[in-house]
């Protein structure tokens, strides 16, 4: 093996290098050598401000995408939901790893009472908020930011009734508390659940090293719904869910995509279950099924109350 050491870029959040020593045992194990390089992203500087307020899309990935183009960093770990659909110039999708749990989960204050009353939720995603108002139409949803620590301590010192978490997220650093529900009515955002490893496009040790690392299976399912969401032109702005899943019964893949208004209200959906050879142009097709019933509308009256 070369003695070349691949220098692993990451934001310095617990979760975000959690993630990063997960990648970095991988390759270990396979006999490659690693460095841990963190950054701050402007995604966790900037905690007043609803992400959609601030240009979503990159938001999380843009410092990393800098320095690895700069040559400071070789290769770099996200939530896959976290990346945009188009990457920048010259990096690319290098792995795809296994994906954890794909739920959304409620954390609660106290008990569970509120959810049959008027009570407050907190979230810092759209798609969350649309799908908990259509939900519960009487509760208030307010903004959460920051880091799944921060976002957890929050929860802890104001008396909401409780806020949305990714469950992956909070069970890979072992932060998953009793008090919490499985939120299996909501369509998880494309790629939840998943972690995406990018390298430049002309690093062919780096590339060759993450392709051992690379899990078909999810790469697969998540390319259908992040193709769903590019088709639709979310990015992360748009309250968009979509969920992916094989059936090895009868090598089957059953997908599921929604469209929201913002407050809920609006709901266009569709469920598809294919044979698993055709999968390459599912997300894109799902799509056009929801631009059919109305998206094209929805899409455009999104945009233009973000706007504002």
């Amino acid at each position: 093996m070369a003695e070349r050491i691949i220098k692993i870029g990451t934001r310095d959040s617990e979760l975000a290098l959690w993630q990063a020593h997960h990648v970095e045992k991988m390759l270990n194990d396979l006999g490659y050598k690693t460095k841990i390089v963190a950054v701050k992203s402007q995604g966790d500087i900037i905690l007043d401000k609803p992400l959609y307020e601030l240009g979503i899309t990159g938001i999380f990935t843009k410092t990393l995408d800098i320095a690895m183009i700069n040559g400071d960093i070789d290769i770099a770990v996200h939530s896959m939901k976290d990346v945009p659909t188009a990457l920048p110039q010259g990096i690319v999708q290098a792995a795809v790893l296994e994906r954890a749990n794909e739920k959304d989960i409620l954390v609660y204050n106290n008990n569970l009472d509120f959810l049959t009353k008027e009570a407050t939720v907190a979230t810092g995603s759209l798609r969350r908020q649309a799908q908990w108002l259509h939900k519960y139409p009487k509760h208030t949803v307010i903004d959460l930011r920051g880091n799944v620590n921060t976002r957890m301590q929050k929860l802890k010192d104001n008396n909401w009734n409780g806020a949305v978490f990714a469950a992956a997220g909070l069970e890979r650093i072992n932060l998953k508390p009793e008090n919490y529900i499985n939120l299996d009515w909501m369509i998880p955002a494309p790629a939840q659940g998943a972690m995406m490893v990018v390298a430049m496009g002309n690093d062919t040790y780096s590339l060759n090293a993450l392709t051992e690392l690379n899990h078909i299976e999810t790469e697969i399912t998540t390319y259908i719904e992040r193709q769903f969401l590019r088709t639709l032109e979310g990015g992360c702005t748009a309250p968009i869910g979509a969920f992916a899943k094989f059936n090895e019964k009868d090598e089957t893949i059953h997908f599921q995509g929604v469209l929201f208004s913002i407050d809920g209200k609006e709901k266009i959906e569709v469920n598809k279950i294919i044979e698993v050879q055709e999968w390459k142009q599912l997300g894109y097709n799902s799509a056009q099924e929801i631009f059919e019933n109305g998206g094209v509308q929805l899409m455009q009256s999104i945009k233009e109350k973000l706007k504002k």
